[in-house]
């Protein structure tokens, strides 16, 4: 029972939610101590909780493939598929989402430069970082072991409207940087115009030529 998918979920890419990960690494996070222990019983609000107590992420390691923490509690939220803002909230799953949605979810994490802990298979650890994480779950065929589900390129949503182009968190700062540039230009040109005057009208005096009712700027 307690490895059975709660009957109220609705099924995810027309199969199962536990169906999207693989067999044999759903029946090896079945035997997992963790899984055992700490995701039993769970309910759609508790896995908020446990994921504030994992200290990395990462599918599986070691020679046998064995699952971490991360990975079980990533089964029991398709297990008990609780509801979307609980979801954006612990992971915002790819694998449970619209294509759309991903998107809107993911992109704004693009700016996130937070250190995570990632285990690596060999059962090392590495250093990584939110954004990258999220570059793979949207670029990447695979994370954490699990073959992730296509989704649809972004430029196809936008063309068919579901999607509004993607605006860069830099844009404005860009935008900013333009207009002073033009007006560092701007000045350069006022000044270089002016000096052009101030000469002419030197050589004009010199020459005998300027009267007293000529100004040297706007001559």
């Amino acid at each position: 029972m307690a490895n059975r998918t709660d009957p109220t979920t609705k099924n995810i890419r027309g199969t199962n939610p536990q169906n999207l990960v693989e067999k044999i690494l759903r029946t090896k996070i079945y035997q997992h101590t963790y899984w055992k222990e700490q995701c039993f019983g769970l309910t759609t609000e508790t896995p908020v909780d446990k994921a504030m107590e994992l200290d990395y992420v990462g599918g599986t390691y070691g020679g046998n493939r064995k699952p971490t923490p991360f990975m079980c509690l990533v089964m029991k939220m398709l297990q008990i598929q609780p509801e979307k803002d609980i979801v954006v909230e612990f992971i915002k799953m790819k694998t449970t989402s619209a294509d759309s949605d991903v998107y809107q979810y993911f992109e704004p994490l693009y700016n996130d430069y937070r250190k995570l802990r990632q285990k690596l298979g060999d059962g090392r650890f590495s250093l990584t970082h939110v954004d990258e994480v999220i570059d793979e779950l949207l670029t990447k065929d695979y994370s954490c072991d699990i073959a992730l589900p296509r989704i649809k390129k972004r430029w196809t949503l936008e063309s068919i409207g579901t999607l509004e182009p993607r605006k860069s968190a830099l844009e404005d700062d860009f935008k900013e940087e333009e207009d002073r540039e033009e007006d560092d230009q701007a000045m350069v040109e006022v000044g270089e115009k002016e000096y052009r005057i101030i000469i002419e009208g030197a050589i004009l005096r010199e020459n005998g030529i300027m009267t007293e009712s000529m100004t040297v700027i706007g001559t």
